[in-house]
């Protein structure tokens, strides 16, 4: 199985890209495409368009696109809710201590590292980057 999973640029100039990729190998994980990248503004608003129509798209699209992500395909056993659990809660104050975002992240629009939500998101997401 394998998921795509992508170091936010809010982490990217934290300088945490060692620590993340580290937990992720850790758990067992391979990481079997990597690329640092800047993000389209088209690209985004591909990525981000299950949420064109709410109101904080536009703030998205541009946090995505502000300085360059690590994004990654990432492969193993259950890697999908693996890789999910081990971002932790989307609203960092919601994120378990230990999990990357209960660690690292400050704000909910600055929470460090996506990963895909399923296999078919997944799918797509690593179509969009690495296609």
């Amino acid at each position: 199985m394998k998921t795509f999973f992508m170091i936010k640029p809010d982490g990217v100039k934290r300088n945490l890209i060692g620590e993340i990729i580290s937990r992720v190998e850790e758990k067992g994980f391979q990481i079997t495409k990597i690329k640092m990248m800047t993000i389209t503004k088209d690209l985004a608003e591909e990525h981000y368009s299950e949420h064109k129509d709410k109101p904080f798209f536009s703030d998205l699209v541009s946090f995505i696109t502000s300085g360059p992500v690590i994004a990654m395909q990432v492969e193993g056993e259950n890697v999908v809710s693996q890789i999910r659990t081990l971002m932790g809660a989307t609203n960092p104050s919601d994120a378990t201590p230990g999990s990357i975002r209960g660690d690292f992240a400050t704000e909910l629009d600055k929470n460090v590292v996506h990963g895909s939500d399923s296999d078919k998101s997944a799918a797509r997401e690593l179509n969009l980057f690495f296609s």
